[in-house]
């Protein structure tokens, strides 16, 4: 993600602050300018970088603490876009609830700042039945029976998250008992959107899903065959030579999804270096006097061996650094030759994906 100041004093803000540590003005986050604006209260107006003043209001939801989006005053939302895909939330009465939806926005956010980075369409299903994208916070709190309990997954423009998933503890222990080297609130939102964004870019494309075929498999066998069989047995022995993950072999809808996740955490890093100053070194054998180049941004990358060949260099460093000081890695992944093959075509799809989604 990009480094964000305050635009009154140019002090270093994160994307979720509402206030400025080193002046105190209010701040909020302009998804038109992409950049975080200050509050004058002398003038009552919000302050841009470039000097100009604007006047905003933020989005409702500032009032339950999770959001920091602003809107123009001469707008008629009283949700930001990113609180307007909202559904379903928590019971906010209950502090643990609302404490988990806390955490659960932030990564919502941050999905959507990215979306609208790679100029993907963000609409809301509320507004847009057919096409739209909305979600659904929902808890299992007080539900016994274990065959009505909610799981995140994604069907027909609905993301579902469970608030669990922003429990630590119990993440961690679903992360052991599935056996995955991952799993992340922000990678749950990545992954489930690459469900909705195959069934609005692919499903209506033949050309598209022919070469979705070739490369992830027919997804018309029986996707739950496909998992009862994977929870049963496991993934293949060699799964690792043709997909991201374990989980990505359980069948081609799951396959594409992991992957379309690996592109978004691509890309997100490679932004966060590039506003960060990293430089890398390009030769990670060793073998000789490494040089060093600075990270670009992305998302005016055409070229996806550009991003692959410096993105890889990059994380097998953060994987280094973590390690010293004994923290999991923090990519724990090896990106095989097939899968370069299917992040291609996804990178391919992204860049012009105006071409292929129907109106």
């Amino acid at each position: 993600m990009k480094t964000f100041h305050c635009s009154n004093c140019d002090n270093p803000v994160y994307f979720e602050n509402t206030f400025c540590e080193k002046c105190h003005y209010n701040i909020g986050y302009d998804v038109i300018q992409n950049e975080m604006l200050s509050f004058d209260q002398n003038i009552q107006r919000w302050k841009a970088k470039t000097g100009e003043y604007k006047t905003y209001h933020y989005c409702q939801n500032q009032q339950l603490n999770v959001c920091n989006w602003l809107i123009p005053e001469e707008a008629t939302e009283n949700y930001c876009k990113a609180c307007s895909l909202n559904r379903t939330i928590p019971d906010i009465s209950d502090k643990s609830q609302k404490a988990n939806w806390y955490l659960l926005e932030q990564g919502k956010h941050r999905l959507i700042y990215q979306l609208l980075r790679l100029n993907l369409p963000v609409e809301s299903k509320l507004e847009q039945p057919n096409n739209g994208l909305c979600f659904d916070f929902l808890s299992n709190q007080n539900i016994t029976d274990s065959d009505q309990k909610v799981m995140t997954g994604h069907a027909e423009g609905v993301i579902t998250i469970t608030l669990s998933e922003a429990d630590t503890v119990q993440r961690e222990k679903l992360r052991e008992q599935l056996n995955e080297p991952y799993r992340t609130i922000i990678g749950h939102f990545r992954h489930e959107v690459g469900h909705y964004y195959w069934e609005r870019i692919i499903v209506s494309n033949q050309e598209l899903l022919e070469q979705f075929r070739n490369l992830f498999g027919d997804e018309r066998s029986s996707y739950a065959d496909a998992l009862d069989t994977h929870y049963k047995n496991g993934a293949p022995s060699n799964w690792d030579q043709n997909f991201i993950s374990s989980y990505a072999s359980a069948h081609p809808w799951e396959d594409w999804a992991e992957t379309w996740a690996h592109y978004l955490h691509f890309m997100d890093t490679l932004e966060t270096a590039f506003y960060t100053n990293i430089q890398i070194g390009t030769d990670t054998n060793h073998t000789t006097n490494a040089k060093t180049k600075p990270i670009f941004n992305p998302y005016k990358e055409k070229d996806f061996d550009v991003i692959l060949d410096t993105c890889i260099p990059l994380y097998i460093g953060l994987n280094n650094l973590n390690r010293s000081m004994g923290i999991k890695d923090i990519y724990p992944f090896v990106v095989n030759i097939t899968v370069v093959q299917k992040l291609k075509y996804i990178h391919q799809i992204v860049r012009f994906n105006m071409m292929y989604i129907p109106k």
